[in-house]
C-alpha cells in the first residue's frame, strides 16, 4: 500500500484523525488480546479531548501516515532519547506496511536526535511487530490504567 508520511499538523485536522485511529486500534485490534475491561481502561486513559490530545501529539513530535486520499491511517512518535510512546495503525489497513513505514521514519528522527537506542513499551499486539524489527525484550510491565492491570513489555533496539 502506498503510504505518505508527514509531520503532525493540527491545522489539517490531525488531532481528530489520530485520536480516531487510536480509538479504533485499541477497540478493534487490541480487543483480540485484551479483555473488554482492559480495552476500555486503555482507550479512556489518555487525553481524549481533541484539544488536549492535539497538544500531546504536538509535543511528542508525531508523524502521521496518509493513504493516497490524504486520510490519516496511522501515527507514531519518538522523543530525543529514542522512546516511541505511540505506534497506532487503523485496523482497516493493518498488515499493509503502514507501521513499518512509520517505524522507519521515527528511527530516522531518533538518529537525527543522536539517540543511541529506540525503546518502547509495547502491548501484547505490538510486541511481535517490534521484535520482527530487531527490538529485544527487556522486562514485562504491569501498568494499571484506571486500576485495571494490563500486561505490556519494555523493548529496546540499539541504533
Amino acid at each position: 500500500m502506498p503510504v505518505t508520511l508527514r509531520a503532525y499538523d493540527p491545522s489539517k485536522g490531525d488531532a481528530e484523525a489520530t485520536l480516531a485511529v487510536f480509538r479504533r486500534a485499541i477497540r478493534l485490534t487490541a480487543s483480540s488480546a485484551y479483555t473488554p475491561e482492559q480495552v476500555e481502561a486503555w482507550a479512556t486513559v489518555v487525553d481524549l479531548d481533541p484539544p488536549q490530545w492535539a497538544i500531546r501529539r504536538e509535543r511528542a513530535e508525531t508523524v502521521v501516515a496518509l493513504a493516497g486520499d490524504d486520510t490519516v491511517i496511522g501515527f507514531s512518535d519518538t522523543d530525543q532519547h529514542g522512546y516511541i510512546d505511540m505506534m497506532f495503525v487503523d485496523p482497516s489497513v493493518g498488515r499493509q506496511g503502514v507501521a513499518t513505514a512509520l517505524l522507519a521514519e521515527v528511527t530516522r528522527r531518533a538518529h537525527g536526535h543522536h539517540a543511541v537506542e529506540l525503546t518502547t513499551h509495547a502491548s501484547l499486539i505490538a510486541r511481535p511487530f517490534f521484535e520482527r524489527h530487531g527490538f529485544v525484550f527487556v522486562e514485562e510491565l504491569r501498568p494499571a490504567p484506571q486500576g485495571v492491570a494490563m500486561p505490556s513489555f519494555a523493548l529496546r533496539k540499539p541504533l
